[in-house]
């Protein structure tokens, strides 16, 4: 009797798992994804909304222009970086991946990391130059070049998250360490914080040099480039959070945040810069150490063996 009764599904009723929280668990990422949309949605009104201030400064000819809202912008950028970074790793250290959130997160950063930053970066760096087509030729050709760049830097973002989707095990063609993760090409995130970067380092103050204009061409050139190559970049999913002894992690990222609490744009300009140009730095790492000891041919393999 008492064998029957241990048996019965109600008795075990604690030792099951619970089911509603863990059903709960797979909103949590998918929350953290949302605000990331929201954030990217928040930029687009704010870059929209500079762009109007700019036309009314225009129009009444008030050389005072409110660029607070090109800065704002760039800050929601940065803030849905630290989001689309924690739903991820959210979601692999609670077990609740799905097929879902995977392409709500890739449609997510089509908007945050594609569209507002490919907006913002032809607001703020060309559109004022091109509105001044009286004063110089040049600015009407960068004004059409900049769009260009723009929405090229949106096609190589998308196309950096449907290469990502379908790679089942992407490799880069420089590989590093074995025991090191790496990203193939420059993730859209990082992309999109560089141009949140140089907005806010510039505290949102709209380009109006055309030298100026064009080094921001080059940059975006430079940055949808990276985004499409197969070169690495770190990926810093190696880091484990949950290890024995995370106080080294705890003073890193202690110092980190105090640097950017208070000299964010310094710090934010010099990390999303040094990232963008680590993956040129180990390409061509790679290739001059490819040049000192070129690799062996099979044919002298072959024959050492036998």
């Amino acid at each position: 009797m008492e064998n029957h009764v241990d048996r019965h599904p109600l008795r075990r009723k604690e030792d099951r798992p619970p089911r509603r929280l863990r059903k709960g668990m797979y909103i949590l990422p998918s929350i953290f994804t949302a605000t990331n949309v929201l954030l990217g949605y928040y930029a687009i009104l704010q870059v929209i909304h500079g762009a109007i201030q700019y036309a009314i400064a225009q129009a009444t000819q008030n050389p005072v222009i409110e660029a607070w809202h090109f800065d704002n912008a760039a800050k929601a950028i940065g803030f849905a970086v630290l989001f689309d970074g924690l739903d991820g790793r959210i979601a692999r250290m609670t077990g609740t991946t799905s097929d879902f959130g995977r392409e709500l997160d890739s449609l997510a950063d089509v908007i945050t990391f594609g569209i507002a930053p490919a907006l913002l970066a032809w607001a703020w760096g060309f559109h004022q130059i091109s509105a001044e087509i009286s004063r110089h030729e040049m600015a009407f050709v960068l004004g059409r070049l900049g769009a260009i760049a723009s929405f090229l830097f949106l096609l190589a973002g998308a196309s950096r998250l449907a290469r990502f989707n379908i790679s089942a095990n992407p490799q880069p063609s420089n590989p590093g360490r074995p025991g090191r993760k790496y990203f193939v090409g420059m993730p859209i995130p990082a992309g999109a914080g560089v141009i949140a970067a140089v907005v806010h380092f510039a505290v949102g103050d709209p380009l109006v040099w055309w030298g100026s204009a064009v080094t921001w061409l080059i940059i975006l050139v430079v940055a949808s480039y990276l985004m499409v190559s197969t070169w690495r970049f770190y990926s810093f999913k190696d880091i484990d959070f949950r290890a024995r002894q995370p106080f080294r992690l705890i003073v890193v990222f202690g110092l980190l945040f105090a640097a950017i609490w208070f000299f964010s744009r310094q710090v934010l300009f010099l990390i999303a810069l040094t990232y963008m140009f680590s993956g040129v730095f180990w390409r061509l790492h790679w290739i001059f150490r490819r040049r000192r000891n070129p690799p062996t041919p099979p044919y002298r393999e072959a024959s050492q063996l036998s």
